[in-house]
C-alpha cells in the first residue's frame, strides 16, 4: 500500500510541476508570502506603474554562519525584482550584529566579536547565490557608516524618537511584566537599522514580519527627510503553534543542508505547516498548491520537499533525495517515528549515547565504533572517531536496528 501511495504521490507531482511551469508567478509577487506592504500596497503599484526602479535592500546580521529557509523565502522574492531590474542591495549588518537584534528575544543576545561576525558571513556569498544572480547584487556592510558615528551624531539620532516609541515592541513588554532588565543599548538597535536606510538612501525595504518594528524605523527617518520607503513585511514560517523554525527546535532548513539532508527535514514538518511552506518557499501556483493539498498529506509533503531541494540546491539531487526518502521508509529501513536528543553544540558522542543510557558505556562505544556499528544515516558515512563532536543535526544508526537523531 506504502509503494502504491508513494507511486501516486510521484505520478500526481509530476502532473502538478508541469502544470506549476504554465503559471506565471510574478502577477502575484506583491501578496503571495507578503504580510503587509507600508505605506499600502496600492501606493507601491503605482509607483511601479509610473516606471520607477526600487532600490530594495534585505538586511542580514551575520549571528552564525548559515542561512535558512526563512532567508530563502526572501531572496525567492527579491530574484523576482531582481529578473525586472531593479536594484537589489543584500546589507550584512556588520556593526548591528555586535549590538544584537532583541526582536522576539525576551533576554539580550550575547554579544558577537568582530572576528567571530567575519567568520560567520565568510560564506553567505555562496548561500545567497543559490537564488540571486551575484553579478547584479550590490553588497554592503554597515560598519561602513555606523561605527564612523560620533557620540554628537548618535545623540542627535536618538533624538529623533521617544522611549515610548521602543517601549511598544512586545518582547520588552514582556520583560517589563516578567521584571526582565532592558539594556540601553538594546534601545538603539532599531536606530542603527533605521539609519542603514537614510546612509543608503534605498526607498524599498524587504523583511520578515517580526522585523517590521525596525523597518519602519527607517521609513520614520527618510520621511522626514522628504523620501518615501516602501516596506515589504514578508510572512514567517511557523509551525502550528505558532513558532519560528530555529535551531532550538530542531527543524531549521539551512541553505547549507545536504539535499538528503534537506529532503528529510521537510519531511518532519507538521502537516499545518504544509500551506505556508508552499506559498513562501516554492514557486508552485496557488490553485496547483491547492490541489496538492486536497490529496494525502505525506504525498503532498513529499512534493513540498522535492521543489524546496529542487528551487535550493538542483533539480537532479532533489530526484535522488526522494528516491532515497523512498528508499529508506518503504523498506522500513528507517522507522517512521525516531527518538530525538537535544544536545549542545560540540558535545562528544559518546557522552550523549552514555548518559542518555543509548549504549551501556564507553567501553561499549568504543567497541561499536572500531566495529563500524555507528553511522550517520544522512552522510552515508561511519563514524570513526572515538572523539566525535556533535556539530549540527544528526541522524545516527546503532548497530542494526537502533536509530537515534541527536538535534543541536
Amino acid at each position: 500500500i506504502l509503494k502504491r501511495t508513494i507511486f501516486i504521490g510521484r505520478k500526481r507531482a509530476k502532473l502538478y510541476i508541469m502544470n506549476q511551469i504554465k503559471s506565471n508567478f510574478t502577477d502575484d509577487k506583491f501578496s503571495r508570502g507578503i504580510e503587509k506592504i507600508y505605506p499600502s500596497r496600492e501606493s507601491l503599484n503605482d509607483f511601479l506603474q509610473a516606471g520607477h526602479k526600487l532600490d530594495i535592500y534585505f538586511g542580514i546580521d551575520p549571528t552564525g554562519p548559515v542561512l535558512h529557509i526563512g532567508h530563502g523565502s526572501v531572496f525567492l522574492k527579491l530574484k523576482e525584482l531582481q529578473d525586472e531590474g531593479h536594484n537589489i542591495i543584500i546589507l550584512f549588518g556588520d556593526f548591528t550584529a555586535t549590538i544584537g537584534d532583541p526582536t522576539g528575544k525576551l533576554a539580550p543576545r550575547v554579544k558577537l566579536s568582530e572576528d567571530k561576525i567575519k567568520d560567520n558571513y565568510k560564506n553567505y556569498k555562496n548561500q545567497i547565490g543559490k537564488i540571486l544572480d551575484l553579478d547584479k547584487v550590490t553588497f554592503k556592510f554597515n560598519s561602513q557608516w555606523l561605527s564612523k558615528m560620533t557620540l554628537t551624531e548618535v545623540i542627535d539620532l536618538a533624538s529623533e524618537f521617544t522611549i515610548a516609541q521602543v517601549l511598544e515592541r512586545d518582547m520588552f513588554q514582556e520583560r517589563i511584566k516578567k521584571g526582565e532588565p532592558i539594556f540601553i543599548h538594546e534601545f538603539l538597535y532599531p536606530l542603527m537599522q533605521g539609519y542603514d536606510s537614510v546612509e543608503m538612501a534605498v526607498n524599498a525595504e524587504i523583511g520578515a514580519n517580526d522585523q517590521t518594528f525596525n523597518m519602519l524605523f527607517g521609513r520614520t527617518m527618510l520621511k522626514r527627510k522628504n523620501k518615501e520607503k516602501f516596506v515589504i513585511a514578508t510572512k514567517l514560517l511557523t509551525d502550528g503553534t505558532g513558532k519560528k523554525m530555529g535551531k532550538t527546535e530542531g527543524n531549521m532548513v539551512t541553505l547549507e543542508d545536504s539535499p538528503f539532508d534537506m529532503y528529510g527535514k521537510v519531511m518532519s514538518w507538521s502537516d499545518d505547516m504544509m500551506p505556508l511552506g508552499f506559498e513562501i518557499c516554492t514557486r508552485i501556483s496557488a490553485v496547483t498548491v491547492k490541489n496538492i493539498l486536497a490529496g494525502d498529506p505525506k504525498d503532498a509533503k513529499m512534493i513540498l520537499a522535492k521543489e524546496i531541494v529542487s528551487i535550493f540546491i538542483n533539480p537532479e539531487q532533489a530526484e535522488e533525495a526522494e528516491q532515497d526518502f523512498i528508499k529508506k521508509f518503504s523498506h522500513k529501513e528507517i522507522p517512521d517515528k525516531v527518538e530525538e536528543i537535544k544536545v549542545k553544540q560540540g558535545d562528544l558522542l559518546k557522552n550523549i549515547l552514555v548518559d542518555h543510557k543509548i549504549i551501556s558505556s564507553k567501553l561499549e562505544f568504543k567497541r561499536l565504533i572500531e566495529g563500524g556499528a555507528i553511522s550517520n544515516i544522512e552522510t552515508k558515512t561511519k563514524i570513526a572517531d572515538l572523539n566525535q563532536k556533535v556539530e549540527d543535526n544528526i541522524l545516527l544508526k546503532i548497530g542494526k536496528k537502533s536509530f537515534i537523531r541527536l538535534v543541536v
